[in-house]
C-alpha cells in the first residue's frame, strides 16, 4: 500500500509507466539483479525490488537519493539474502555510467525511464546501459514520444542545447529507437505505447490547477485518475500516447562472423 501511495504522488504518468514495465517484469524469486538508470525518487526500483529483484538505483540527486532510501525502509525492501527482492541507491551522474567499477555486465534487467531525452548524448547512454547488461538481459526503456500532443507549454520548447536538467529533445520515433539499440548492439524487442487519452486529460487538469498550488492540483484530480483504465479501450491510433516504450535484448551469443 505504501508503495502504490507513492505511485500515485506527483506526476499522474507514473502510474502509467510503472504499469507498462510490470507487464515486461515477471516477478520472480531467483534474485535476480536489476538497474534503474536515473531512478529519481526510486519509486520503480522499490517496486522491482518488491517483485522480487535485487535492485540498484543510481541518480545524480543526493536529495532524491534521501527520499528513495526512506521510501524502501517504509516498504522494507532494504534487507534480503539474495534470493529476495531488495533496493539500494547510489549517486551517479548517468553519463559517467562506463566510468563506474562493478557495473560492467552485472545486471539481467535495466530500467531507463523518462531519462534519454535529458542527455545530449543518447547514443553513448544506451551504449553504456547495454555494457551493464548481462548476455541474454533486457533493458525496458521509455520517453516522450515525438508524436505525442502537448499538454502544457512546456511540451512545445523550446527544447535546450545544454543538459540544464529540462528535456534537450522533443522525444522519440520508432526508428530513433531502433537506431538507438543499433548503434548500442542491442536488438529491440518491442515499441509501444502508455499513458493515452483519458490519462493525458487528468494530467493537463492537474498541471493547470497545480499552477495555484502543487497539494491542490493532486487533490483534484485524485479520484479521475480511474479513467486512465479507459486507455485501453482507444486504438493507438485515435490517440497518440504520451510516452513511447521499448523493450530490448542483450544477445546472448556474438554474430556469425564475429571473433
Amino acid at each position: 500500500m505504501r508503495f502504490f501511495s507513492y505511485l500515485i504522488r506527483g506526476d499522474t504518468l507514473v502510474a502509467d509507466r510503472w504499469q507498462w514495465i510490470c507487464r515486461r517484469l515477471p516477478r520472480t524469486r531467483n534474485g535476480e539483479s536489476l538497474l534503474d538508470v536515473g531512478c529519481g525518487s526510486g519509486a520503480f526500483t522499490i517496486g522491482a525490488a518488491q517483485r522480487g529483484y535485487r535492485s540498484l538505483g543510481l541518480s545524480w540527486d543526493e536529495r532524491n537519493q534521501k527520499i528513495a532510501e526512506q521510501r524502501a525502509k517504509r516498504c522494507r525492501v532494504t534487507g534480503g539474502d539474495g534470493k529476495e527482492g531488495r533496493a539500494e541507491f547510489q549517486i551517479l551522474d548517468v553519463r559517467r555510467l562506463s566510468e563506474r567499477e562493478g557495473l560492467k555486465q552485472g545486471f539481467e534487467v535495466a530500467i531507463c525511464c523518462e531519462c534519454a531525452e535529458h542527455i545530449l548524448d543518447d547514443r553513448q547512454l544506451i551504449r553504456d546501459i547495454a555494457g551493464c547488461l548481462k548476455p541474454g538481459g533486457r533493458l525496458l526503456f521509455t520517453a516522450p514520444n515525438f508524436l505525442y500532443r502537448p499538454m502544457s507549454r512546456g511540451d512545445l520548447g523550446p527544447f535546450c542545447r545544454e543538459e540544464t536538467g529540462w528535456h534537450v529533445r522533443r522525444g522519440y520515433s520508432p526508428e530513433m529507437l531502433k537506431e538507438l539499440c543499433e548503434q548500442a548492439g542491442l536488438r529491440c524487442e518491442e515499441i509501444g505505447y502508455c499513458s493515452g487519452f483519458f490519462s493525458q486529460m487528468v494530467t493537463r487538469i492537474q498541471r493547470r490547477v497545480s499552477e495555484i498550488h502543487h497539494w491542490l492540483g493532486w487533490i483534484t484530480v485524485l479520484p479521475l485518475r480511474p479513467l486512465a483504465i479507459l486507455d485501453a479501450l482507444l486504438p493507438a491510433g485515435v490517440w497518440p500516447g504520451y510516452s513511447i516504450g521499448m523493450v530490448a535484448y542483450q544477445p546472448r551469443f556474438p554474430r556469425a562472423g564475429s571473433p
